[in-house]
């Protein structure tokens, strides 16, 4: 594996649902973008936007970050419904064959897989919630993959816990503005910390969960 070497894939909720934050959540992935940009070590990024019309669209594909461009009112355009396990679980056999192909040398030494998302589940026909959580727990056990969820949905995070998602990697946000903003800033510092070596993992601090009904206690 080569050290110092991170790769990022973000799985994006595009459904209907997520119109009335669609500025927001263009502004958090924007900031968490440049954040990432700044960092000091190699970074790629997949980019994964996903609803009932296209469940699995591949925006970029381990793309150096450095050239990932910013999303735009024209690159993420909310519609339809969510499958979202078969997204989840697309982006998991998608990113295993990704590393699988690349030279062992040229491995990324760091995974991280962030799902966002405004809502639950309803609508996906490939993957059950046992597939995701027997794949979950194999990368996470064997690989030490990151698994991170965010979510404006209370039930979704339910569905986190479901298929093995860790609750401190779990972050519930108000569906408005500051929620999301603040979501994305979270996640880009958490990342930030792994990345560096801050954290042996990413994880949300106490602070970091401002939603009052944030089930998860840090």
């Amino acid at each position: 594996m080569k050290n110092d070497y991170t790769h990022i894939s973000v799985i994006l909720d595009r459904t209907g649902s997520m119109e009335s934050i669609r500025d927001d959540t263009i502004g958090g992935f924007n900031t968490f973008l440049q954040d990432q940009k700044k960092l000091p070590g190699t970074a790629t990024l997949t980019l994964v936007q996903f609803d009932t019309q296209d469940p699995y669209e591949v925006i970029h594909r381990f793309k150096p970050i450095q050239v990932v461009p910013e999303l735009t009112r024209d690159t993420y355009v909310p519609r339809a419904s969510t499958p979202l396990l078969d997204a989840m679980g697309r982006g998991i056999n998608d990113l295993e064959k990704s590393i699988a192909d690349l030279k062992e040398e040229e491995r990324p030494s760091k995974v991280v897989v962030v799902i966002v998302t405004d809502g639950q589940e309803n609508s996906s026909r490939e993957f059950r919630k046992d597939h995701i959580e027997k794949m979950i727990k194999e990368k996470t056990g064997k690989y030490a993959w990151q698994f991170v969820f965010l979510s404006a949905d209370l039930a979704a995070i339910g569905d986190a816990t479901d298929v093995g998602i860790q609750a401190n990697a779990m972050l519930l946000f108000k569906k408005d503005g500051a929620g999301t903003a603040d979501a994305w800033a979270c996640l880009s510092e958490r990342t930030s910390d792994f990345r560096s070596a801050k954290q042996k993992d990413v994880r949300f601090k106490p602070e970091d969960r401002k939603h009052p009904d944030d089930p998860v206690k840090s």
